[in-house]
């Protein structure tokens, strides 16, 4: 993990960003061929197999061909299980590895957005104010980004407007226990470093809080809890997605 983070922070601090992007994959490739060869475990996006999963001090783990983290893996299972992938699809701020992948699909009409280009996107939308039709997308993926917005209720909103009737929100953020942290108050990132675990973070919502401010826009929910580990998929335990569901007009 050392050498991970050491090796990643030379070529971030020496190659622009866009180089980095369009030779990730190579520069991943020869670096988990050179420290990870093997077949103890598989990573179900990209599908190579390698000795183990690189782990990072937070506890996530991270497949040293494609750089998925757990969750993206556990996103991936899920549209996989479900049939999910079908028709129009938005993403918010996506993962590389799952954009390659999502962009190949000929089947589906993807679209992903990130608005403070940090990721690989097609568009820059602004969550609480998308630059959509009504009703124009199956599935909408919001991974990671409602904790970063402080008009959260806005944007969900936003995402139940341009979402078809019978469509889905794919939800994840950090969760507590009880009810939702938020101070409108606590504005530098080293405050909100403290007290929500991330210096953009503005709230740590609860399963049961996030539900309700879902419910208050129409949505009705369904929480998916895995409580099972897979070292060999490198997915973690105790995780919770909701899935928001557009059954009205």
């Amino acid at each position: 993990m050392k050498l991970y983070s050491y090796l990643k922070k030379i070529v971030y601090t020496f190659f622009p960003k866009k180089v980095i992007q369009q030779n990730e994959e190579r520069l991943r490739y020869l670096y988990a061929n050179l420290f990870y060869r093997g077949k103890n475990c598989q990573c179900n996006i990209c599908t190579k197999k390698f000795s183990r999963f690189i782990l990072l001090d937070n506890g996530n783990l991270v497949c040293p061909y494609c750089g998925s983290l757990s969750r993206n893996r556990r996103l991936w299972q899920i549209l996989k299980e479900k049939k999910l992938l079908k028709g129009n699809i938005l993403h918010f701020s996506p993962n590389r590895a799952l954009y390659r992948v999502l962009k190949q699909l000929n089947y589906v009409e993807y679209t992903s957005t990130d608005f403070v280009d940090e990721f690989l996107a097609d568009k820059k939308l602004n969550i609480t104010n998308i630059a959509s039709p009504a009703e124009r997308f199956d599935l909408v993926i919001c991974y990671h980004v409602l904790e970063h917005i402080e008009e959260d209720q806005l944007a969900m909103s936003e995402l139940y407007r341009v979402l078809k009737i019978g469509g889905i929100v794919m939800i994840q953020t950090p969760f507590r226990e009880g009810e939702i942290y938020e101070d409108a108050t606590i504005k530098s990132p080293q405050e909100r470093l403290k007290y929500f675990g991330q210096e953009d973070h503005v709230r740590i919502y609860s399963v049961e809080g996030l539900i309700e401010r879902l419910e208050k826009v129409g949505f009705q929910s369904e929480v998916l809890t895995f409580n099972e580990a897979s070292t060999g998929m490198g997915l973690k335990v105790n995780e919770n997605v909701i899935l928001a569901y557009k059954t009205n007009s």
